[in-house]
């Protein structure tokens, strides 16, 4: 029993007239002395520590990955036996957890939370809070289901348990015990110089041993996908350490992976790690050019920068802009570039203050597919559809995969076919009045879901006709698509005729006589186009890419559904809108040069061909044609922290006869490519990165030249965050911790199989105004981290389990015959009604003893 301690002060008053009352009171009667105790004691407010009869129990299952298929298999049983056996009073509550927490019984019954990760010390807060939430009146008790293995300390989690009063018990599913070998780390430097020798160190760690009480596992290392050395690591007590020497000639960032193959390994998905070292050495330029041995390669180097030309365009990632400065796409059509690539362009500019540069050509800017693409809208011209740009009328045929695949889930509450259907409908709403346009969706036949007709006043009905386009089942039969919208494009006998094929990469069947389909559809002059969903390592993407270099058209892959609108609308505006002009045009320069340069150039007095383009809002031309469009050749301006250039006429090829005639083309191309890879990073900045388990660690520091800068605007970080699936990349901004004078650091979790790369921006120059930008990256954390099972983790589970009071269920059922753990409650009602019953007893042997002393008398 306790008392409310500042109640006690309203009892001295009473107490003082009680004392001087106490024999005219009568005081020393029984009855009226304990009502007079009760009234104090409820004054008081005392407690008492007392057992809850009703248990509840909080069961935190492990849907993480290394978890989820034991947890699941055991799921019905656990419930069963804890259902069954506690008592009436009793409840229990089920929490599945990985990356998230959630109660079972509040949402789906299916766990759909991430599962990369396991956050224990996270669930048992959300645990905690639901106990709070449910009140504090009964008794309650926390269960962990799982392997024991947190991908993360348990924190601040811990003493919350401790602090709560709630007995913490587990049962460990033996996930991780097995004999299992793994990648525990991959560690190279941060940063190198070009042919500067480093070391590349690893280390394997597992259990189980040969004769000699050594464990062989075989590994091997990987160097940009391609294997640099091989070996046997030796493990003695339980661990192996491997240290290589390395060299990287070239600037850029080089990706470093370790695989093991042990004979014998229970857990393969930790077989493996990763690490980035960022080779820094002069300013780099990316060119991605249509011209294998094109002059602005010369001329870049000239200017000092170190120059990689793309061999493989399609085989670029967002890797490729680790050391960038520069960026140039010069002629090289859309379909032909990675899409990551095409997708990280924005990151680069706007964050990273990247230069970009787009040069014409008939496979560049709206011709090379680039309307509606990530680079649209970084370009200072638009692309836009406008009734001059018309050529012949176009038929189109659309053929659209709508087989069982298409059925699943795109995000958003919207299915692959649904945005395909979005897609078709983007191209309709595309097509000029006079064209024409039949649709056909295929699964093992073709359905007709309109025939050939003209676009004109029939728009919004195709366009609602083709959104109703449902999946069916089954997969699609290839060939017969190809023949159904032959036929119908066959109906049209003038203007240019062109065949859509989308299609799944990984489920398309049947092909059938295609090859005779295309070469008819060749011999009459028709093209095919294919828009896969999916990837080029799809099982039949090879067959989607032989389609189209048969049909004379191009072959797209869209990663996500979500990238199938604005492939069809690439497609419809390179082939339905005469986007190159292909004559000799007169042109003129303007004062626009002057944002870029004091001297003027001569510019030359005409080009063979251009881009047609539109000058956007913002922009600044400074070379026009003098024709009916007033068109931009030269435009530029600032996107975010970077720069963006655009030459709408060709520089090499075809239509570039003109351009290479003019005596100040080299001058003019070093000082726009200048201009745009902007100003190298001042001095008195440093950055340093450290990735450790999932965590990524950024510091800055700075000297006293910039503490007053700093002062007035403070540092900005932004990460991205990219990978295969992702229609874009994820940004966000990091929080700065200031650690001493000179010296901010920001740290942020990694997502395991996701590309990171990332700029910290300081301040503003002397001269402009503009952001000095540091880069980062790339920086990744392996897949494995999940499989990790770190020792260390399961044994902090184990200790905060006997500091809360916990044991091991082994027997599940036994967890109602735990001590049900005290409450302490207030029992001032109780003595409340006990003063109330008392003082009704002695207002009773009042009015008796008063009675009978009257009788006496």
């Amino acid at each position: 029993m306790s008392f409310a301690a500042p109640e006690w002060f309203f009892l001295v008053p009473p107490l003082i007239v009680i004392g001087w009352r106490f024999r005219a009171l009568r005081l020393f009667e029984p009855a009226r002395a304990a009502a007079l105790l009760a009234c104090v004691l409820a004054l008081a407010n005392p407690q008492a520590r007392m057992s809850d009869s009703g248990l509840d129990l909080w069961v935190l299952a492990d849907r993480s990955d290394s978890s989820a298929a034991v947890t699941a298999a055991h799921a019905p049983e656990v419930e069963s036996i804890l259902r069954r056996s506690k008592r009436a009073d009793d409840r229990v509550f089920f929490v599945d957890y990985a990356v998230d927490a959630v109660r079972r019984d509040q949402g789906d019954p299916v766990f759909r939370g991430g599962t990369h990760l396991t956050r224990t010390g996270a669930a048992l807060d959300f645990a905690l809070a639901q106990i709070e939430t449910a009140g504090q009146r009964r008794a309650s008790r926390l269960l962990i289901l799982g392997d024991g293995f947190s991908t993360e300390p348990l924190g601040d989690a811990a003493e919350r348990v401790l602090r709560s009063g709630v007995p913490l018990d587990y049962r460990l599913t033996g996930a991780g015990m097995e004999r299992d070998f793994r990648v525990e780390r991959v560690a190279v430097p941060n940063r190198v110089l070009p042919g500067e020798a480093f070391l590349v160190e690893f280390f394997v760690v597992g259990s189980g041993a040969g004769a000699d009480g050594a464990a062989r596992v075989p590994w091997e290392v990987l160097r940009g996908g391609r294997v640099a050395a091989s070996g046997e690591a030796v493990l003695r007590n339980g661990a192996a350490h491997v240290q290589l020497s390395d060299r990287l000639a070239a600037g850029g960032a080089g990706h470093y992976e370790v695989r093991i193959r042990p004979s014998e390994d229970a857990h393969p998905e930790n077989n493996s790690g990763e690490a980035w070292v960022d080779v820094t050495g002069g300013p780099r330029a990316l060119l991605v050019s249509n011209y294998p041995d094109d002059p602005l390669a010369d001329l870049l180097a000239a200017m000092g920068f170190e120059v990689e030309h793309a061999g493989d365009p399609a085989a670029l990632t967002e890797t490729a802009f680790a050391g960038a400065r520069l960026v140039v796409l010069n002629n090289v059509p859309a379909h032909r570039v990675g899409a990551r690539f095409l997708r990280g362009l924005d990151f680069f500019v706007r964050e990273q203050g990247g230069g970009l540069l787009m040069a014409g050509g008939e496979n560049s800017f709206g011709a090379g597919g680039y309307f509606a693409s990530p680079v649209d809208a970084l370009l200072p011209v638009s692309m836009e559809l406008r009734k001059e740009q018309r050529r012949l009328a176009t038929a189109m045929a659309i053929v659209m995969d709508r087989s069982g695949s298409m059925a699943a889930s795109a995000g958003g509450g919207q299915t692959k076919m649904d945005l395909a259907n979005t897609g078709a409908a983007r191209a309709i709403e595309l097509l000029g009045d006079h064209d024409a346009v039949s649709v056909h969706a295929v699964d093992s036949t073709a359905h007709e879901v309109v025939p050939l007709m003209q676009v004109g006043a029939n728009r919004d009905k195709l366009v609602s006709a083709v959104r109703r386009v449902a999946s069916e089942g089954g997969g699609i039969f290839v060939g017969e698509g190809l023949r159904a919208g032959w036929a119908e494009l066959q109906k049209a006998q003038t203007g240019q005729r062109h065949l859509i094929l989308f299609a799944d990469a990984a489920d398309a069947e049947q092909p059938d006589d295609y090859k005779e389909t295309l070469a008819a559809m060749r011999a009459a002059g028709a093209t095919v186009s294919v828009i896969g969903m999916g990837t080029r390592a799809d099982s039949d993407a090879a067959l989607l890419e032989e389609i189209a270099a048969l049909g004379g058209g191009r072959c797209f892959f869209g990663e996500t559904a979500a990238e199938l609108p604005a492939i069809f609308a690439q497609e419809t505006v390179s082939v339905a809108r005469s986007a190159f002009v292909k004559e000799r045009t007169d042109a003129a320069g303007t004062a626009g040069w002057g944002e870029i340069a004091a001297k003027t150039p001569e510019w030359p007095p005409a080009v063979d061909g251009y881009n047609l383009s539109y000058l956007r809002e913002g922009a600044t031309a400074s070379f026009v044609t003098t024709d009916e469009y007033q068109a931009p050749l030269v435009a530029a301006w600032s996107r975010g922290a970077g720069r963006v250039g655009a030459i709408s006429f060709a520089l090499g090829g075809n239509y570039s006869g003109a351009a290479r005639a003019w005596s100040g083309l080299g001058d003019f191309e070093q000082t726009l490519c200048r201009w745009l890879a902007g100003e190298d990073v001042p001095q008195g900045l440093g950055l340093r990165t450290e990735t450790s388990g999932g965590r990524l660690a950024v510091d800055l520091f700075y000297d006293e030249s910039w503490a007053s800068r700093i002062a007035r605007s403070g540092p900005v970080a932004m990460l991205a965050e990219s990978g295969a699936g992702l229609g874009s990349e994820n940004v966000r901004a990091l929080v700065w911790e200031k650690i001493e004078p000179g010296h901010f650091r920001a740290t942020t979790e990694l997502t395991p199989g996701r590309l990171a790369r990332g700029v910290v921006r300081v301040g503003g120059s002397e001269r402009g105004g503009r952001s000095a930008t540091l880069v980062f990256g790339p920086a990744s954390v392996s897949g494995s981290l999940e499989w990790n099972f770190d020792r260390a983790r399961a044994r902090e589970l184990r200790q905060l389990s006997v500091r809360s009071g916990g044991v091991e269920r082994l027997d599940l059922a036994s967890v109602w015959d735990a001590p049900r753990p005290a409450t302490v409650r207030s029992v001032r009602g109780w003595v409340i009604a006990m003063f109330i019953a008392l003082a009704l007893l002695d207002a009773l042997l009042t009015r008796i003893g008063v009675r009978l002393a009257r009788r006496r008398v």
